[in-house]
C-alpha cells in the first residue's frame, strides 16, 4: 500500500462508540499537545495503515509525563468491503504491544 492508493474513506473509526470515548479520554490524560484529537485522527489512522501497525505512539516530547505512550487498536475488515479497515481502540500501554 502506498499513499496514492490510500483514501480517507478506506480507514474508519467510529467517533460515537464507547471505544473512541475511551481513546479520547486516554489521549487527553497523557497528551500535552494543544491540537485537539479530532484534528489528528485521520493522520493517526493513515500512519498506522502505511506502517502496517495496530498502534501509534505518543512520543515523550508530547506527553505530560515525558514518557512514550502507545495506543493500541484492533483492526477489522468486513468481508463484503475488503478495502475498508475499521479501527477500534483497545487500550493504552507504556510498552509497545502489537496484539
Amino acid at each position: 500500500m502506498d499513499r496514492r492508493n490510500l483514501y480517507a474513506g478506506d480507514l474508519q473509526i467510529d467517533y460515537f462508540s464507547e471505544s473512541y470515548s475511551h481513546f479520547e479520554e486516554d489521549f487527553q490524560r497523557y497528551s500535552n499537545m494543544s491540537v485537539p484529537l479530532t484534528f489528528l485522527t485521520d493522520d493517526i489512522l493513515r500512519t498506522m495503515a502505511l506502517c502496517h501497525t495496530n498502534y501509534f505512539k505518543l512520543n515523550q516530547e508530547n506527553a505530560k509525563d515525558r514518557r512514550n505512550h502507545y495506543f493500541i487498536f484492533k483492526i477489522k475488515q468486513r468481508k463484503e468491503m475488503k478495502n475498508i479497515r475499521i479501527f477500534k481502540y483497545s487500550h493504552h500501554s507504556l510498552n509497545k504491544e502489537e496484539n
